[in-house]
């Protein structure tokens, strides 16, 4: 039987022990039939089988993408994004500039802000004011915990005069009683994103993880898809053929099985049930509901949690008091809450992966996953820690006693080249930054490791994430070791690594006869690439399921 499609001329790095290398393979039927040399695939072509020159570039599995926000993600692919900038007149400028392009926006939202956006000078209010007075205006941080607004934005979501807001979440207010226009965490900022024109709901699956209060209509529905579509075929552009959402409701995988069923076969997808402090325990029935999606395009068996915030804003929960404070963060869970709702849902066979920034949040949902393995016996849960940016020594070897998987994004380290580092004595001790973003520390451990971008905090692109991986910047001493990666170490945690993590290393990661026929092929062989330019290779095709889903 004549394959489907067959790519030639490839550097193939397989993660497949029996043949680790090879030049060509063949897929029918969206499986891989065949892998090894250019003449033996050559055979296997006949009238009809569609051949894919790889141009001497590497091949690989399809990179799986760990941890993403698919909606917001692709939602803020047209909104103005600010990363890289530092100085107030470029931000100025920006915002001016799209503000005279976007006339109609109810509010001018801008994303991916530095907290030194203005150059190290307080996003106030009155600051962003200045740049447009007469619109509401807010800007996100890259990392979507905080939101700055101006008066406008504030009048317009009745946030001017405060509000108040559950655990964890704070409306900013100075010593004249209004805002200073600094919204931390979604309930927030949340009365200001209702008034986009998606009403928020692309966030939905992250700060509820319930549906839309109101049932969109057929229009809101359409864009809400036409978002999704986007999102997908962006993936797909970057040789991304499996996702793993970090927030979810069945709205979103009643919207993505729909674009299924109209033939949107781009990208396979799983998207978690996402629990609150505040939700009772039964509320986890709903991941039992999500699970009737359970195809190989699309699925649901994951519950995810926070554990706290981040560390630029202060909200990461650490083992001891910030640098130049009294405070340890934030404590979302209290932990017999966390153990008992841990338990519960390892007793329903159900995954957890849980948002843990600092090292107190990564001790408490440790001693979760211990408690949940005390309580129902051991099982092969691969439950995950999202981040690790901090973790105390002591905490480091339990992570391959229990079990757990570390995932981990390189680009949210200083290290990574993405960020910029942080000045001595803030947000980290001295004591603290060698076991920071510890990713060699971690895998020596023996523990899973994989990673990932945490689109749209970081862009979406995998080669620079595994160039700050294999070739991270050196900091000062005082950050010991740089966590260098090895070339396959990196990708195989895009690859093989995370295809094990979602129960799926029979079907998915490994370029061998009978796995699913989802391949990327890179522009360059990364083999011959010095390390600090690995960022320069970029998808050329990529195939799902035996169908190129992106072509350069």
């Amino acid at each position: 039987m004549a394959a489907d499609l067959i790519i030639l001329n490839g550097h193939l790095k397989t993660f497949d022990p029996a043949r680790p290398t090879a030049s060509a393979l063949a897929i029918t039927d969206g499986r891989i039939t065949a892998v090894g040399s250019e003449s033996d695939i050559r055979d296997l072509a006949g009238p009809d089988t569609e051949i894919v020159d790889a141009q001497g570039g590497t091949v690989l599995p399809g990179f799986i993408e760990s941890h993403i926000h698919l909606f917001s993600g692709a939602v803020e692919l047209e909104l103005l994004n600010l990363a890289g900038i530092s100085h107030a007149e470029d931000a100025a400028r920006l915002l001016r500039q799209r503000a005279e392009t976007d006339s109609d926006a109810k509010v001018l939202l801008a994303v991916g802000a530095e907290y030194g956006l203005l150059g190290g000078a307080p996003i106030t209010r009155q600051a962003l004011d200045a740049i447009l007075p007469d619109r509401p205006m807010a800007v996100m941080a890259a990392d979507h915990h905080t939101v700055w607004a101006n008066t406008p934005a504030l009048t317009l979501a009745g946030l001017l005069h405060g509000a108040d807001m559950p655990q964890g979440a704070t409306v900013e207010m100075a010593a004249d009683g209004t805002a200073t226009g600094a919204l931390f965490e979604f309930p927030a900022f949340m009365p200001l994103l209702a008034h986009m024109p998606t009403g928020g709901r692309e966030y939905l699956g992250l700060t509820t993880g319930r549906n839309p209060e109101v049932a969109p209509d057929a229009a809101a529905r359409a864009t809400d898809k036409a978002a999704l579509l986007r999102g997908l075929n962006h993936l797909a552009e970057n040789g991304i053929t499996s996702f793993h959402n970090m927030d979810g409701n069945l709205y979103q995988l009643e919207l993505l099985q729909e674009l299924l069923d109209e033939g949107h076969y781009i990208v396979r997808g799983e998207v978690p049930m996402h629990m609150l402090n505040t939700d009772p325990l039964d509320r986890l029935s709903e991941a039992q509901e999500m699970g009737r999606y359970a195809s190989d395009w699309l699925w649901s068996r994951r519950v995810k949690l926070f554990a706290d915030g981040v560390l630029d804003s202060g909200t990461a929960l650490m083992c001891e008091p910030y640098p130049g404070s009294d405070s340890i963060g934030e404590q979302i869970f209290a932990p017999d809450h966390m153990n008992e709702l841990v338990t519960r849902a390892d007793a329903m066979g159900l995954q957890v992966s849980v948002h843990c920034v600092g090292c107190g949040a990564v001790r408490q949902v440790l001693d979760a996953y211990e408690a949940a393995q005390k309580a129902n016996g051991p099982r092969d849960s691969r439950h995950r820690i999202e981040h690790v940016e901090s973790l105390h020594p002591d905490d480091l070897p339990r992570f391959a006693a229990l079990g757990v998987v570390a995932s981990m994004q390189p680009l949210h380290s200083p290290r990574g080249g993405f960020f910029p580092p942080y000045a001595p004595g803030e947000i980290l001790h001295a004591h603290q930054r060698p076991r920071a973003f510890g990713w060699r520390n971690m895998r020596d451990s023996g523990a899973h490791l994989i990673f990932s971008t945490d689109w749209p905090v970081v862009p979406v692109p995998v080669m620079p994430t595994i160039q700050g991986a294999v070739a991270p910047r050196d900091l000062s001493e005082d950050w010991g070791d740089n966590q260098a990666q090895t070339l396959d170490e990196a990708l195989a945690s895009y690859t093989r690594d995370a295809a094990w993590v979602e129960f799926n290393e029979t079907q998915k990661g490994r370029l061998a006869p009978g796995m699913l026929g989802d391949v990327v092929i890179l522009s360059r062989n990364l083999d011959d690439m010095a390390p600090d330019t690995l960022g320069q290779a970029s998808p050329i095709t990529t195939i799902c399921g035996g169908h190129i889903t992106y072509q350069a």
